[in-house]
């Protein structure tokens, strides 16, 4: 399956200077840690993956289509101490 990066996820990389070193880094350590089975158009989810010792937060949103068969990505976040915000929890 590929990855393509969405004009967010390249943003953000680029704000961040974050590599794609460091998403395949973080897709290879990380795990789900919240599916999002009503998002629109595709169903996604939160990964969380390490690149170094740097936490981030990978969004991915899956195509299954027989001709696409891809993972986008359309957004990421680095976590503290790695980034500059403070992180936050989602109220359950």
């Amino acid at each position: 399956m590929k990855l393509i990066y969405r004009q967010h996820a390249v943003r953000r990389m680029f704000e961040l200077g974050i590599s794609t070193a460091d998403v395949s880094s973080a897709q290879v350590s990380g795990r789900v840690i919240e599916d999002y089975p009503t998002d629109t158009p595709y169903l996604s989810c939160l990964w969380l993956g390490f690149a170094g010792n740097c936490p981030l937060h990978l969004v991915y949103a899956d195509n299954p289509a027989p001709m696409v068969n891809a993972s986008s990505l359309p957004s990421m976040n680095p976590i503290p101490p790695c980034g500059w915000r403070t992180a936050t929890r989602k109220n359950p």
